[in-house]
């Protein structure tokens, strides 16, 4: 019996310690850390910044003959908001320095008109003064940014010069990524004033975007964007003149009416440096226009813009036909 109070002993220490060493790395595990929430993805909706209620305007102001009415002071214009005038806290006529998305559809049915809509496009980027800014986007059946915000026009040039064609048309993506690529250039540097403009060529209708018209229409009415729409022609499509044509024209006519901006149809592709001309010549011909609404409601309701010039009773006005009044949050 003593010999084995021993080993018996020896027997119940193994066996503690052996317990010890099984146990303690489950007594030690830390607990799972708490799931965190999800992460907050911020609003896509555009809304007015908070405490800004003003309300600019890019208008263009041509005579019955179309020539761009560039001698016009502040007290020539009248600015109606839902019926009632308004008044003018900023009055800018010089020219101001833009930013400008230009896109261009290189789907499939554009093959044999590339080339000369990539040499009218670079002839347009040309144009440009070196303040402004100028990004290259163009769309099949997927949407690219060829080149980002420059001034450089060799850039641009460079990345006209890139585009080639097929596939499908992406149309409505295009113009949605185009207008929010607007939207945070603007917010990045909000003390730099420009006017933004879209000009979008195409030669059909959209047949492949993942987002709608209705969607991207609204997007374009919340922002200060005007869009230039060119939708090419050629003879036998302005003959027959099908649903989908129909359809197409009617897309680029609300997308500039809404806006302010304007819809070129030519018919022939060698017309397209004139229209980019047209285009060129508006913006530079333009005046920047603001004021603080009398209705001091933040409903998120659409109000309706007439702006009139009352020196020029003939006088053709055109801006954005109205904007979406701020929300409270």
């Amino acid at each position: 019996m003593s010999r084995r109070l021993p080993l018996l002993v020896a027997v119940l220490l193994v066996a503690a310690a052996i317990g010890t060493l099984w146990l303690s790395p489950l007594a030690a595990q830390p607990q799972p850390p708490a799931t965190p929430p999800p992460p907050q993805i911020p609003s896509q909706t555009p809304s007015f910044r908070a405490g800004i209620d003003v309300v600019s305007l890019n208008v263009t102001v041509t005579d019955q003959d179309g020539h761009y009415l560039t001698d016009l002071g502040q007290k020539d214009f009248a600015v109606y908001e839902d019926g009632v005038e308004q008044n003018l806290t900023f009055f800018d006529a010089t020219h101001l320095p833009v930013a400008l998305s230009l896109l261009v559809d290189t789907s499939a049915s554009m093959e044999e008109k590339l080339a000369t809509a990539q040499q009218a496009a670079i002839g347009f980027a040309r144009q440009l003064r070196p303040q402004d800014l100028a990004e290259i986007i163009d769309f099949d059946s997927r949407v690219q940014v060829l080149q980002t915000f420059t001034p450089d026009q060799q850039k641009l040039e460079h990345a006209i010069l890139q585009t080639s064609a097929g596939g499908s048309t992406s149309l409505y993506n295009a113009v949605y990524i185009a207008l929010n690529e607007l939207k945070k250039l603007a917010q990045a540097h909000p003390d730099d004033v420009r006017r933004q403009a879209i000009i979008l060529l195409s030669d059909g209708e959209d047949t492949s975007s993942l987002v709608s018209f209705d969607e991207v229409l609204d997007l374009a009415k919340h922002s200060e964007t005007a869009i230039y729409a060119i939708g090419i022609k050629s003879a036998e499509s302005s003959v027959m003149a099908g649903k989908g044509f129909q359809e197409a024209d009617y897309v680029l006519r609300q997308f500039s009416q809404q806006t302010g901006g304007r819809t070129f149809f030519p018919t022939h592709v060698s017309d397209l440096t004139d229209v980019y001309g047209q285009i060129a010549r508006e913006l530079s011909s333009q005046y920047r226009l603001g004021y603080i609404s009398k209705n001091p409601s933040h409903d998120g309701g659409w109000r309706r813009i007439v702006v009139r010039v009352a020196s020029r009773p003939d006088a053709i006005v055109r801006t954005k036909l109205g904007y979406y009044a701020p929300t409270t949050r």
